[in-house]
């Protein structure tokens, strides 16, 4: 079965591309490389032993897709490509709304022209906005703090309201907390352009000597040591979520749900620790100022997944840091040679 992966070589559809194969289907991936490198395909194919069918180009071109959808036998697609920094989203909502929004549209009206009905979407915790408790379910009210959140959840409304009109569908709404880790072969991981926006890839590249000092934003949060609680979950167990995802709920129409995480929240602090014994080394930081729209705690319910879709997050919290650390230190620059 060929499924469509859009931002495919980026960090999180590069690691579902493994998965696919290892379960047996054949990605066939577009990607603009906005945000990636066309390198990535030689990893793939590296450690799965398959090169997946690659088309460089955007969501917003239909008639791109449109040569996709005939050439190739899509049976599904699962959508990343998305414009994704929560702090860039507040300096270009444009971009992000243009984007985001109008490339899901064009991609589903090819979608519908080509009869495939088959759709996972890379949602995000941010939908929940400051959630009024803790772990989060799915069922919880959503709201958001970013031009870059709103276009997840404009994007979900959007979906709920095609499936509502379009019952044939199979819409998939994956809620992901935050990704982390690196394929445990050290050969594929996370590589992001400029400053990262996310704490382990500022951890790793701290620990690799590309920063100076990594900056935790307060250290007065209502948690057990003041800094922010997240739920970090392995990209490696996110990925294998989107294929249960698509064998589960890919043969059944309607509207599914899942929040994807471990359903253990883990402080700045103990992610900083936990990364330094795995890598034997100090990580050099210091406490600044609160960033605006910073929520204190953050972290799932995963109970829906694990009984409805028989999945489970399963790799630790060391495990994510030792992957993480041996992608860096085997890949000092990347994925540049």
């Amino acid at each position: 079965m060929k499924i469509l992966v859009t931002g495919g070589t980026g960090y999180i559809g590069s690691h579902t591309c493994l998965a696919l194969i290892s379960a047996g289907f054949e990605p066939v991936i577009i990607d603009n490389l906005c945000n990636s490198k066309l390198s990535v395909l030689d990893r793939i194919e590296e450690v799965s032993g398959m090169r997946p069918l690659f088309y460089q180009g955007d969501i917003r071109d239909a008639e791109l897709l449109d040569s996709i959808f005939s050439e190739q036998n899509i049976q599904g697609v699962i959508h990343f490509a998305a414009l994704k920094a929560v702090g860039e989203s507040t300096q270009k909502p444009y971009e992000y709304f243009e984007n985001n929004i109008s490339g899901t549209l064009t991609l589903l009206g090819a979608m519908r022209r080509a009869g495939c009905y088959r759709f996972i979407f890379s949602s995000s915790a941010t939908v929940y906005g400051d959630p009024h408790a803790v772990p989060i379910k799915e069922d919880f009210p959503r709201s958001t703090m970013s031009p870059y959140g709103r276009t997840k959840l404009m994007i979900e409304q959007m979906l709920e309201d095609i499936e509502v009109a379009e019952p044939n569908w199979s819409i998939t709404l994956l809620r992901y907390f935050n990704p982390i880790g690196a394929h445990e072969s050290g050969r594929m991981g996370e590589d992001p352009q400029g400053i990262p926006n996310n704490l382990m890839p500022y951890i790793t590249q701290v620990a690799i000597g590309r920063r100076d000092c990594l900056n935790i934003f307060g250290n007065d949060y209502p948690t057990p040591d003041g800094t922010c609680v997240r739920d970090y979950i392995h990209v490696m167990d996110l990925a294998e979520g989107h294929v249960k995802a698509l064998e589960v709920c890919g043969h059944k129409s309607g509207l599914h749900i899942y929040n994807l995480g471990t359903g253990n929240g883990v402080s700045v602090l103990q992610m900083v620790h936990a990364f330094a014994k795995a890598s034997g080394l100090e990580i050099n930081y210091k406490i600044v100022d609160r960033r605006p729209g910073d929520v204190s705690e953050c972290w799932a319910d995963p109970s829906k997944a694990q009984k409805e879709l028989g999945w489970k997050a399963t790799r630790t919290l060391a495990d994510m840091t030792a992957d993480s650390w041996r992608w860096q230190k085997n890949n000092p620059n990347g994925y540049e040679a």
